[in-house]
């Protein structure tokens, strides 16, 4: 999908009979698949119109709804739109999470323990 759409555009998509969302900076009309969605329509009714990649990531949707998502890809949010990883307010990516999991399931330091 090569067109370019800009957060803008995305903002203006924010009502339940509109419902446009990002989500891993690629942009989604879930208009048509608000009342088939799992989760219920007020989940994706809370996103519309922004990026929702935190929210789709805390959920952990499925291999299979990765799928289902890809019929109602409509384009790539706008170069200029995406923020460079760990930039205060970046929407989170896969590699943000897996590293953030890491990071989770290290060994905690310990400083100042007395044994």
């Amino acid at each position: 999908m090569s067109r370019e759409i800009s957060l803008a555009e995305v903002k203006k998509h924010n009502k339940a009979n509109d419902l446009w969302v990002v989500i891993e900076d690629k942009v989604y009309d879930l208009t048509k698949f608000k009342q088939e969605h799992p989760g219920g329509e007020d989940s994706l009714i809370s996103v519309a119109g922004r990026n929702g990649t935190r929210e789709f990531l805390d959920v952990g949707h499925s291999q299979e709804a990765r799928e289902i998502m890809k019929k109602f890809l409509i384009g790539n949010l706008a170069a200029a739109d995406i923020k460079k990883k760990g930039a205060v307010g970046a929407s989170p990516t896969a590699d943000d999470n897996v590293n953030a999991n890491a990071n989770a399931n290290a060994t905690p330091k310990q400083c100042c323990i007395l044994h």
